[in-house]
């Protein structure tokens, strides 16, 4: 069913999302990712994203008329290049990739960035050999800046492509 079909709606993250980390830490969605993680660093990451305050917001997406959250969307406050920027990342389980869910996902959280009137721009940095995930910024008019290597997970560093999205006057 493509997005189409669907409502998608994000929804801040809460506590009863932690059980979509541990769906989403399946090898075959963290390749682009440096792997699956640990228990303790998924407990960590859900504990991050319950207490991003003004640094940002976690959300999972949901469906309607389906309501189970297979998917999330997010964006945090980094810095890149000495200018504090918001970055934004996705995940969605493959039962639902290619179905234009990501796409309309990453719109929605965009607009919820924009609104805060807060940064200039928010930062995708996908992995150079992740093309679904490109084809969600070209999709979304992001700028693509250059490839650049990204630090990710922590001590570990991969080839990304840079894209980088205005939010004035979103």
């Amino acid at each position: 069913m493509e997005a189409s079909n669907y409502i998608i709606q994000i929804k801040p993250w809460e506590d009863n999302d932690l059980d979509l980390l541990f769906l989403i830490n399946a090898p075959e969605m963290m390749q682009h990712l440096g792997g699956p993680e640990s228990k303790e660093q998924i407990l960590n990451r859900h504990k991050r994203y319950l207490q991003l305050g003004n640094r940002g917001r976690m959300f999972s997406i949901k469906l309607l008329p389906e309501l189970e959250p297979e998917r999330s969307v997010g964006y945090w406050q980094t810095t890149w290049n000495n200018e504090s920027v918001y970055e934004t990342g996705w995940s969605v389980l493959p039962l639902y990739q290619g179905k234009g869910i990501a796409t309309k996902a990453v719109k929605l959280a965009i607009e919820e960035a924009s609104s805060e009137n807060k940064y200039k721009y928010i930062h995708a940095f996908p992995s150079i050999d992740n093309p679904a995930s490109n084809a969600i910024c070209r999709k979304l008019d992001f700028q693509f800046i250059s490839e650049c290597e990204f630090e990710y997970p922590p001590g570990s560093f991969m080839g990304c492509n840079n894209w980088r999205y205005n939010l004035i006057g979103q």
